[in-house]
């Protein structure tokens, strides 16, 4: 197993209006071939940040959840957004070409991805969110390898986020 180092960082948002300004904001700090893994339970407001992500990239269509397409493409005025959902593969092993995307020239987000963990890139930003009382979701950053524990601790730090 390779050990490419590996940080995490905690966030807490108060309203779906503050998880969407955070990852519109996280938005800005991407660049072409980043990979954002997106997991969380049903409602815990996975769409809600890619929508936030999208709206920072310059995506100007609606976004949602590709759940019965698996794949949903969206040009953005600064990088294509690539929006996956794969819980309808299950654990499926077939390949489905998404290392094209994984390299590609946009930002990937992959929701449910532990689904496809074995097709999965090592450098990755890993994003977890909980639903707490009310509006309230804990956002768990987990930047694996230097590339992403970079762009983390720049937007950390950036944004005046206590970790």
């Amino acid at each position: 197993m390779n050990n490419i180092g590996e940080e995490v960082f905690h966030i807490t948002t108060e309203t779906p209006e503050q998880t969407m300004k955070l990852a519109e904001n996280l938005a800005h700090y991407l660049q072409e071939g980043n990979l954002i893994l997106l997991e969380g339970d049903l409602g815990a407001g996975k769409t809600t940040f890619t929508k936030g992500l999208a709206k920072g990239l310059g995506v100007t269509r609606n976004v949602n959840s590709p759940t019965f397409t698996i794949i949903k493409e969206y040009q953005g005025e600064k990088l294509p957004l690539y929006h996956m959902d794969v819980y309808r593969l299950g654990e499926s092993m077939e390949d489905l070409g998404f290392d094209e995307y994984f390299e590609g020239n946009g930002v990937t987000v992959v929701e449910w991805a532990h689904l496809i963990e074995d097709q999965l890139p090592l450098s990755r930003l890993e994003i977890e969110l909980y639903h707490r009382e009310g509006d309230k979701r804990e956002i768990c950053l987990k930047a694996k390898g230097s590339q992403y524990i970079d762009l983390c601790k720049e937007f950390i730090k950036d944004e005046n986020i206590s970790n």
